[in-house]
């Protein structure tokens, strides 16, 4: 257990909290009462104020991640979180107490994460400070989501007008992705379904298709013979991801972020792309902040529970539509 200097709001130690845990891989999730974290010598305690549910909470509940990263148990899922700084390590710099931030809790070992009152977060990884004037529910929603959107949209780039293909644009990372790629000038077609149709439209998509393999197809290479310039799967399989990359042109780029793609296919059709791995930084992550407070964008939320409503909504957690936000 931490040993060093540990500064909190109130000068005291109180360790008790309410958090949703996981006794062993693929158990319930049940809400407990458990000990409250003590931050290490790089890490932020925070007290939650609101976290998101993301596909990979799920996973990390099952142990889906179980051989490419160490766990603990009682395992507390949950990767995005916005909060207040109650607590730090004696080498945390460049934060203070009493600073509202977001950021992803999901430093190894997994399961210290923010489905709980008080989690920690290591003061080197992917938070940022929340700008005056946004709240911690609309900036839970953005570490995950709206980071990989960011990354992703940088395959659009700035020169010139690019055709960039969204498959599966309605769930968070897509309503996100959307935004951001019309942001730098790309004309956006969005894959989803009939509902989401007008709500994609209004975050920047020039066209929508619906989300079928066929569809997108054939209405794809009926308006663009040529091919488009940016494939972005947000939900495709590996033979998913092979139907939709012959919608782009040669040269063009084509992305999964499934681990769908293929590189030795990818190189048959001549292009670039591939698997896609979420790279963003914590300047990246207060940019996208700013961005929101400074409405150039908006967080796709569309549903807002409780903490006590996780243990039944865990499990099935999917990509869906926009992103669902938990008060604490």
């Amino acid at each position: 257990m931490f040993s060093d200097r540990l500064s909190t709001a109130t000068g005291e130690k109180e360790y008790g909290m309410r958090a949703v845990t996981v006794s062993s891989f693929g158990a319930p999730a049940e809400l407990t009462a458990t000990d409250r974290p003590a931050p290490g010598r790089d890490e932020l305690l925070v007290r939650v104020e609101a976290a998101a549910l993301n596909p990979v909470d799920r996973r990390i509940a099952n142990g889906d991640l179980r051989v490419r990263l160490p766990h603990r148990f009682p395992l507390v899922p949950g990767t995005d979180g916005a909060g207040v700084v109650v607590g730090m390590g004696s080498r945390v710099t460049g934060f203070r107490i009493g600073q509202r931030v977001a950021g992803r809790f999901d430093t190894p070992p997994l399961g210290r994460g923010c489905f709980a009152e008080y989690a920690v977060i290591s003061a080197h990884g992917l938070v940022a400070a929340i700008p005056d004037g946004l709240s911690a529910h609309i900036a839970a929603a953005v570490p995950v989501a709206g980071t990989a959107a960011h990354c992703l949209s940088q395959w659009v780039g700035t020169e010139g007008r690019k055709t960039v293909l969204i498959v599966g644009a309605a769930g968070g990372v897509g309503s996100f992705l959307v935004q951001l790629a019309a942001l730098h000038g790309g004309y956006v077609i969005a894959t989803a379904r009939r509902q989401d149709v007008e709500r994609l439209r209004a975050l920047g998509a020039a066209e929508v298709v619906e989300y079928t393999e066929s569809v997108v197809l054939d209405q794809v290479t009926a308006g663009y013979p040529d091919g488009v310039d940016v494939l972005i799967d947000l939900v495709g399989t590996p033979a998913q991801f092979r139907v939709f990359a012959r919608t782009v042109r040669p040269g063009g780029v084509a992305l999964s972020t499934t681990a769908s793609a293929d590189a030795t296919h990818l190189h048959r059709l001549d292009l670039e792309g591939g698997n896609f791995q979420n790279t963003a930084s914590a300047g990246d992550l207060a940019e996208l902040l700013r961005d929101i407070a400074g409405k150039r964008i908006t967080a796709p939320i569309e549903h807002a529970v409780r903490l006590d409503d996780v243990p039944a909504l865990l499990g099935r957690v999917r990509g869906g539509r926009g992103k669902t936000i938990v008060t604490i």
